[in-house]
């Protein structure tokens, strides 16, 4: 079992579930393929994950259930996602019940704790409506109160597991004159309601994750009791726009699950076809695209582990990192699978000619990502009404009370410590100006600099890491300079140039991410990881987004980057800062899915 104790239950599920390659696995590649190809519901996989009680990893501790942090979360979450995200995404819509868990009254927690572990319960989230989208205040679905509880009217869509769960949390209107207060939360059980009074829409056809319940539900007059309401009448949208807070981060861990299987399944490809001599590989196009690919997964890595662990330390600040990550880590990886595309070549819009065609399944799955539970543009613009007190902020807390900053990014970067139980009451819908990863970038070049003296680091390769804080620190300072005398007014019609700016915060602090997550784990997550090649080549790679290639200080040798790349293939460990252990793979008979053995290069 790997060192990090909260890493066990995502390799315990690993290991059950076996290798994604043989056919006879649970959750095979060739198994989740013809499922897909049928738009058959994966009812058989759910099942299977409710037997092994994944389900109560959903539910926290002090709610009689077994999770204990977002860290653990998101690392089983993407064992799911390698193999299948329509599975991973049925299963974890559960996740919907952490509005339960933090506004939930004790009786509901107790009810919905024992519908998920002893009814193998699930539930959808029923915000969106088909005239109104993103636009939640502008509902049209009306809870009418009535003596002992409310009557719902109208029609919620499209909505992921609609049909099939046994509970809805339903946002609705529950005072006329509009406004942010007039939107009601309900925790809506299928089983105590007139089967009159509600109806399922028709299965949507849609693009990827072909075989999920995505469908709709409708009210007419449909009575639901007052304990149905979760807080107070009037804070749905507070309680919805904190809910988003937690899932949207959490969604790169389904990016991550796929962005792995289509990098592990392409280099697959690369190492095995021959071409003029050579493999694939061994050509300097495809293996420079192989390796920005495993950058672009530690980087992602960086920031999602350290949002993970930052839930449990400054909830405070969620509106801002969950944008962020939500936006940053799903179109990063989107890109990555695109980039790896190219060396698959014809294969990887085939449906059957590589790897049973999983490649094109996660090409088409992986694009609802960066679209659901909000857009990129609905994180952006989220982000992007807070960024001129974010840099305002910044200026006034530079220098000041540094050893609390220290401490705290300390806990929310080091993975050998602990973190303190998630309390979700902490959630703020603005963070107030306050971004510790960004806060403490100052912090970290100071830190960097001590190293210097280190007879275990290649000084070109520090060199390098410092040269890139000093650029990102002169970005972040100029970003901040320029939104502390813009016209910026709160609204919707924002200019493209201020999401322009939205998005260059976010790569910042991605960046950082990386700073921080190196300084913290230098001695404990192995030699490949303390060397630092690949933070300075993920530090060059985000600084391209500023700076032109010949502005840059040059590429350092990637090789390795490449040879841990190989390593990880080769001993079926996961393509991450946290590399734990994978099923073991096997060697596939025949040459359209095969598996060869690896030839590690010299």
């Amino acid at each position: 079992m790997h060192s990090l104790k909260q890493y066990w239950v995502a390799e315990a599920l690993e290991r059950d579930l076996g290798d994604p390659g043989n056919p006879d696995s649970v959750m095979s590649f060739q198994q989740v393929v013809a499922l897909d190809e049928q738009e058959e519901f994966p009812e058989a996989l759910l099942n299977w994950l409710y037997n092994w009680k994944l389900n109560h990893y959903y539910i926290p501790t002090e709610c009689s259930g077994e999770f204990t942090s977002f860290e653990e979360f998101v690392a089983f979450v993407r064992v799911m996602s390698r193999r299948d995200l329509t599975t991973s995404i049925s299963f974890t819509t559960l996740f919907w019940s952490y509005l339960v868990w933090m506004a939930g009254t004790e009786e509901q927690k107790q009810r919905l704790a024992s519908f998920i572990k002893d009814h193998n319960g699930a539930m959808c989230l029923a915000y969106s409506e088909r005239a109104h989208g993103s636009d939640l205040v502008g509902s049209d679905v009306q809870a009418t109160k009535v003596p002992g509880g409310y009557l719902l009217n109208g029609e919620k869509w499209p909505i992921n597991r609609a049909t099939i769960s046994g509970v809805s949390f339903v946002l609705a209107k529950t005072d006329e004159s509009g406004g942010a207060r007039s939107l009601s939360l309900f925790m809506v059980e299928k089983k105590q309601l007139d089967p009159n009074s509600y109806y399922n829409l028709p299965k949507l056809l849609t693009h990827g994750i072909r075989g999920s319940d995505m469908s709709g539900i409708g009210f007419k007059d449909c009575f639901i009791p007052e304990s149905s309401l979760i807080g107070a009448e009037g804070a749905g949208l507070e309680w919805a726009l904190k809910g988003f807070q937690v899932t949207r981060a959490l969604c790169a861990a389904f990016s991550q699950g796929a962005a792995d299987t289509a990098l592990r399944t392409t280099l697959n490809f690369a190492l095995n076809r021959q071409l003029y001599g050579k493999t694939v590989f061994d050509m300097p196009q495809p293996r420079r695209t192989l390796v920005d690919a495993f950058l672009d997964i530690l980087i992602c890595d960086c920031a999602t582990i350290g949002a993970a662990r930052g839930f449990h330390v400054v909830p405070e600040q969620f509106s801002v990192w969950s944008a962020v990550v939500k936006y940053f880590v799903t179109t990063q990886l989107e890109s990555m699978v695109a980039d790896v595309s190219v060396v698959l070549g014809a294969r990887y819009y085939m449906r059957d000619a590589h790897d049973w065609g999983i490649f094109q399944k996660v090409v088409r799955d992986n694009a609802i990502i960066s679209v659901f539970d909000g857009s990129t543009v609905v994180n952006l613009h989220a982000l992007l009404l807070q960024l001129r007190q974010l840099a305002k902020q910044r200026s006034r807390q530079r220098g000041k009370n540094l050893e609390a900053l220290q401490a705290r990014l300390a806990d929310c970067f080091s993975l050998e410590q602990s973190v303190p139980t998630f309390d979700g009451r902490k959630l703020e819908l603005f963070s107030r100006g306050a971004d510790d990863v960004l806060q403490g970038l100052e912090l970290t070049l100071a830190q960097l600099q001590t190293l210097e003296a280190d007879p275990d680091l290649n000084p070109a390769v520090l060199e390098q890491i410092v040269s890139f804080t000093h650029l990102l620190l002169e970005e972040l300072n100029a970003l901040d300079h320029s939104l502390e005398h813009s016209t910026f007014e709160f609204g919707h019609d924002q200019s493209p140039e201020l999401f322009d700016l939205a998005k260059q915060y976010c790569t910042l602090h991605a960046a950082a991410a990386c700073i921080h997550m190196w300084l913290h784990n230098r001695h404990h997550l192995g030699a490949f990881f303390a060397q630092g090649e690949w933070l300075a080549l993920c530090l060059r790679r985000l600084a391209l987004k500023f700076r032109p290639a010949h502005s840059l200080a040059s590429r350092i040798n990637d090789e390795a980057i490449a040879q841990e790349l190989l390593r990880l293939y080769q001993e079926d460990k996961l393509f991450s800062i946290v590399p734990f252990q994978l099923a073991t793979s096997k060697v596939q008979g025949d040459q359209t899915n095969a598996t060869s053995e690896l030839q590690l290069q010299a």
